[in-house]
């Protein structure tokens, strides 16, 4: 069954992550009972013992067997993570904590009914049950490895029901906090990113592709500053050999001509501030266009991604990576490119003409190179790793700025302002730290560059002065020689503050190419089907569904909405109807099972076509910073003032707006006028009306409103759902009053569907929820009166 049929069951992709991942040892034990490599499917290490210490035991799971490899070793009484003690050339393969002699237990795949998961107190176990029904404990782990044992256990389940595996959906960094090649610990929580082992060159090269759009600009920015230089470079030719050993002197070309030397030496001057302006000028409007189009890039490519992303991602992050990394990337096309080509061909100018001048001062002048390159191939290191604390440390700074002030009614409320301040100013610290760890680094390694680099000019001035004094070379000649060096120092201090520059670049440029390259976890296929017409009919088939792995919100739940009704959803706080309607509107996919719309699966669906057919009007009311008309007008920007008002007249809106200061164009959102909850809801039905969706998801839309709001509430409910699909979650029951059927929840599960009637008779969790909901109403009537 396992044998000849397994692999079309498998979308196998041949690779050696799985296995050198794994230890050395397991490895070699698993090719001694001939297992081989495209055999496994998955494996996952159980880190704890079951009387609370902790011991290495491998789970690996083959096509036939499953192996379970356990440490005959004494466990230790602490787990010690040593992610920076492993040296890099001994990383390929991770070892135990010590060595330990193994025993192997091989189990035949036939011979196991399930693999299961279960969850403890930050740990969890791996149980199996036999053939017989027996049930025993495969293996315990700490909750850093509960994905992968989740994983696991999935795998085994299709490979017994002989079902698809998709590899892909399999592999992952077991390590979860390091990197598998270095194993250095991650510098950034959540973010699998190694500093060390990040291929920076591919970055540069992927940056300068990125050139291509500028490249007209580049070219002619280039342009000038070479002819910026070419001019500069004839001017100590001028003011040195010919202004003193030929116009003083009275001998050469220009014998007496100080005048004339003087009028060339201003024209080449201002030839010079010409092309200097002219690129200054280009580069000027270069920048702002740059900006311009990598936070454009960066904002447009957040988009894109799923609602899990923004989840997990704190908003002073999200804003560091819009502004601070574009405008770092910025100095990569305007400070960074042009000077780096101009400055390199000014070195090879200058050294030239040092060398056709006298190549012996110029090999003199060069003796401190070696050890400037030496240095700086030391520092580079330590200041990317620098740069990369110190844009975490400001990030963190910029999120609690970011909480703090759109939290502020809950920090004045609690009266928390010192703990705030204090909040901040710990982050403030820490941010200032790595800056000054920054600083000094740089602040020491420049200096003595620089140091280095004018050693190389005292020199020529000790050993041209000699030669003077011998009358082998003229002051003239020495005073060239001496400014052309000086010219040269400009280009070389740029070539050392390269390595900042370097630095700032590429850190911003991979956490730019991060958010580019993100895959969301919604994604829409490329063949997806686009519905010019909605009927909404759904139908939610056995889905289960969790946030996290192993931990389902939703438990093979079923239910059918027919086009035009009402479906009400009632049950606890938890219950998992919210995550329902996020699923049915595809905010996130579905872990089992399927959602269909009209017959169609919600997957194949293409996300304009889906979300086009789909309002919700929910309890968590957000107004953006604007007008009244603009927050309406924000499901369909092309409609007109009339659509606006006639939204708001059905949402029961359109009294209260007229009201305000100045009406439809009154400014609401931050720095403008603040709405009530009731007044918010109502301009979010408004915005569903002017929608006109066909499936009408109404999540707690009421929950939050005083009764006399609720009753406003609800008229203007009951104007929008007509003729719609909608589905609506309520713990007010008498919001469902309308509803054509209903489903109620507990823990995950449907455990009743029915009219309001059918589930009264039954007296179930229905019931127990009515009779609650009218005592309730009884308790808040009595101390009313």
């Amino acid at each position: 069954m396992y044998d000849k049929g397994w692999k079309k069951h498998v979308k196998y992709r041949k690779s050696k992550e799985l296995m050198t991942i794994l230890p050395n040892e397991i490895v070699s034990l698993l090719k001694q009972y001939e297992a081989a490599e495209e055999d496994i499917v998955c494996w996952t290490v159980c880190d704890r013992m079951l009387d609370g210490g902790f011991a290495d035991t491998y789970l690996v799971l083959l096509r036939e067997h499953l192996f379970i490899f356990s440490g005959s070793r004494e466990p230790s009484s602490e787990k010690t993570f040593k992610g920076y003690a492993v040296l890099r050339k001994s990383a390929n393969r991770p070892s135990p904590a010590k060595p330990a002699a193994w025993e192997v237990e091989r189990i035949g795949i036939d011979r196991i009914e399930s693999v299961s998961i279960v969850n403890l107190v930050a740990s969890g176990m791996v149980v199996m049950k036999d053939s017989a029904s027996e049930e025993r404990i495969a293996g315990a782990f700490t909750n850093g490895h509960m994905k992968q044992a989740a994983k696991l256990a999935a795998a085994f389940e299709k490979l017994k029901k002989n079902e698809e595996i998709d590899i892909r959906e399999l592999d992952g960094d077991h390590s979860g906090a390091t990197c598998p090649k270095c194993r250095m610990i991650y510098p950034e929580e959540g973010r699998q990113v190694c500093p060390r082992c990040m291929k920076k060159h591919a970055i540069f090269i992927r940056l300068l592709s990125l050139a291509g759009k500028y490249k007209l600009s580049l070219f002619f920015i280039v342009l000038f500053m070479l002819l910026n230089s070419a001019t500069g470079l004839v001017i100590p030719y001028f003011q040195g050999t010919v202004l003193f050993d030929q116009a003083l002197a009275g001998t050469g070309t220009f014998a007496g001509k100080i005048g004339l030397v003087i009028l060339i030496i201003i024209a080449f001057r201002t030839l010079s501030l010409l092309f200097g302006v002219m690129f200054g000028i280009m580069i000027a409007k270069l920048a702002a266009n740059v900006a311009f189009d990598l936070k454009s890039s960066v904002f447009t490519a957040m988009q894109r991604l799923s609602l899990d992303f923004f989840m997990r991602k704190q908003t002073g992050h999200l804003m560091t990576r819009v502004n601070n990394d574009a405008h770092e990337l910025q100095y990569f096309f305007v400070d960074g490119m042009s000077y780096f080509i101009v400055n390199a061909m000014n070195i090879i100018g200058i050294a030239a003409v040092l060398l056709w001048m006298d190549w012996r001062l110029t090999l003199i002048c060069l003796i401190p190179m070696p050890l400037v390159f030496w240095l700086v191939r030391k520092a580079f290191p330590k200041l990317w790793r620098l740069s990369w604390r110190r844009h975490r440390r400001v990030s963190a700074l910029n999120s609690i700025i970011s909480d703090t002030i759109r939290g502020s009614r809950v920090v004045k409320a609690f009266g928390k302002e010192q703990m705030e301040i204090g909040r901040f100013q710990r982050a403030n610290d820490a941010f200032s730290g790595a800056e000054q760890n920054f600083n000094k680094m740089s602040g020491t390694v420049f200096p003595v560059l620089n140091l280095l680099t004018q050693t190389g000019g005292i020199l020529i001035w000790a050993f041209g002065g000699w030669k003077v004094m011998q009358g082998q070379m003229s002051f003239g000649a020495v005073l060239t020689f001496v400014n052309y060096m000086y010219m040269l120092y400009g280009p070389i201090q740029f070539m050392n503050n390269i390595v900042g520059w370097w630095s700032y670049c590429m850190a911003a440029a991979q956490r730019i190419f991060e958010i580019q390259d993100a895959v969301p976890d919604v994604a829409e296929r490329p063949d997806a089907v686009r519905l010019p017409d909605m009927k909404g009919d759904i139908e939610v088939n056995n889905v289960t569904f969790g946030y996290e792995p192993n931990k389902a919100i939703l438990k093979n739940v079923s239910l059918r909405a027919k086009p035009g009704q009402m479906i009400g959803v009632v049950g606890h706080s938890g219950a998992g109807k919210s995550t329902l309607v996020n699923l049915i509107s595809r905010l996130y996919d579905v872990t089992e099972g399927e959602i269909r719309i009209d017959g169609v699966n919600v997957k194949d669906i293409s996300m304009a076509s889906l979300r086009s057919h789909i309002g919700i009007v929910s309890q968590d009311v957000y107004v953006f910073s604007g007008t009244i008309a603009e927050n309406i007008a924000y499901a369909n920007p092309d409609c007109t003032t009339e659509d606006i008002i006639h939204a708001a007249k059905i949402a029961n809106a359109h009294d209260f707006i007229e009201k305000l200061p100045d009406g439809y164009d009154t400014l609401v959102g931050s720095g403008g006028y603040n709405l009530s909850g009731g007044e918010k809801q109502r301009l979010s039905i408004a915005r569903a009306v002017l929608h006109n969706p066909k499936v009408l998801i109404l999540d707690e839309a009421t929950a939050s409103l005083d009764t006399e709001t609720e009753l406003q509430i609800q008229e203007a409910l009951d104007s929008l759902v007509k003729g719609r699909t909608t589905i609506a979650i309520a713990h007010r029951l008498s919001t469902l009053r309308n509803a054509d059927y209903l489903v109620v929840m507990d823990r995950g599960k449907v455990v009743e569907a029915g009219t309001h009637d059918e589930l009264m008779e039954r007296k179930g969790a229905y019931h127990d929820l009515v009779r609650k909901h009218d005592e309730a109403l009884k308790m808040k009537e009595g101390v009313i009166a």
